[in-house]
């Protein structure tokens, strides 16, 4: 089954609200400066305090609609902990990012909380802070090194529904560190880092999901009992039949996993910082690239005139096996939606590739290495995705 992208898929997530390919974001941005590194994942800019050897970069991003998720189950259970987990979801999108550029430490982040006072009360804006702090801690005794300094919690009821859990992360790093994406080439090897499983550095069994895809994920496996229970944890501009559209209660178990399907979606977004701590600063690592926004397709907004083939993907995990099950997306949709599988992808050459595979070992979390790049015949980069259920084009 070979797709292209004329090919009419479900658009399950564009039909909820949410763009996979964020087109009108990347217009609107088009014509603003990208930095003294335009080919690296994050804007770079010039060093803040004037030293020449280095530069800067500051990132913005959140746990997204996952707290709406946390927001059900602790109405339903009374548990904080999903409340608690949404700290390290929104520190982890900016954290991995700027891991991304080659940052390994000295970073500062700033918080931001909206929620609507009616339905979020402070015991859940306190699980949220002890969450930020306790990942900062733990960060910090794999090395890398987080500092506090304060944030911002505002009650908008009038925005918003339940609940929003944001950062900001600046670091200052040496010019002669930074890793461009600019530099991906034909030839390179993809090692993927599995996004599921357990890490050492994790309490529980992680399904690998990510913040990404969660207004899909949500929709298209919980069943409309929370449509009901719970409005404000959804848009009033979705269409009825494309709300909770699935089969699961948060409690049932996942099939293939031994964990419920409200606490696989919940998963805590797994950070790679320990991992990739280790490995940068050696020979053979080109670029990496976090599989967030775009998923499995993201890389194809990096390098220039490369061929990304992705032909030995990880098995896909129960989580995502589930959503395809709904019937209510397409598997080529998924590709761009989700992960997948894995969440950083490391361009490399092979003997760098066998060293990453081996750090990551250390560390519980699965790597292998997953594709490669090769010269696009047309200039134009590209993505092909190889899989048992068939052939996608990107």
């Amino acid at each position: 089954m070979k797709t292209n992208d004329n090919q009419k898929s479900s658009d399950a997530y564009r039909a909820r609200g949410v763009s996979a390919t964020k087109d009108e974001v990347h217009a609107a941005i088009k014509t603003q400066a990208k930095g003294i590194f335009p080919g690296a994942f994050c804007k770079i800019i010039e060093d803040p305090c004037g030293d020449p050897d280095y530069c800067a970069a500051m990132h913005a991003d959140g746990a997204g609609t996952k707290s709406a998720l946390a927001y059900i189950k602790y109405r339903e259970t009374g548990d904080l902990s999903a409340y608690f987990d949404l700290a390290q979801d929104s520190a982890v999108m900016n954290l991995d990012d700027l891991l991304c550029i080659g940052a390994a430490g000295g970073f500062v982040m700033s918080n931001t909380i909206g929620r609507n006072a009616h339905r979020v009360g402070g015991e859940a804006i306190a699980a949220v802070i002890e969450g930020y702090q306790t990942f900062v801690d733990k960060m910090r005794n794999y090395g890398v090194d987080i500092e506090m300094s304060g944030g911002e919690t505002a009650d908008v009821g009038d925005l918003v529904g339940t609940l929003i859990v944001d950062s900001t992360f600046f670091v200052r790093m040496k010019r002669s560190s930074v890793i461009d994406c600019a530099n991906i080439r034909p030839g390179d090897v993809i090692v993927g880092l599995a996004s599921f499983g357990k890490a050492i550095y994790e309490e529980r069994y992680n399904a690998g999901m990510g913040s990404n895809g969660l207004t899909a994920a949500r929709h298209l496996l919980l069943c409309s009992e929370y449509a009901d229970k719970y409005p404000e944890t959804y848009s009033s501009t979705i269409d009825k039949s494309m709300v909770y559209s699935g089969k699961y209660r948060l409690g049932d178990r996942l099939p293939g996993a031994d964990v419920s399907v409200g606490d696989a979606i919940l998963s805590p977004t797994r950070t790679y910082a320990p991992i990739i701590k280790r490995l940068i600063g050696r020979d053979g690592l080109q670029a990496m690239i976090h599989c967030t926004g775009g998923g499995q397709v993201k890389c194809r907004s990096f390098g220039k005139g490369i061929h990304y083939i992705k032909d030995n993907l990880f098995e896909m995990p129960p989580l995502f096996r589930a959503i395809a099950e709904s019937g209510q997306i397409h598997l080529r949709e998924m590709y761009q939606v989700f992960n997948m599988g894995h969440r950083i992808e490391l361009y490399c050459t092979e003997e760098f590739a066998k060293f990453a595979i081996e750090t990551a070992a250390s560390f519980g979390v699965d790597a292998r290495i997953i594709g490669r790049t090769e010269e696009a015949p047309d200039g134009e980069n590209r993505v092909t995705i190889k899989t048992e259920a068939g052939q996608f084009e990107y």
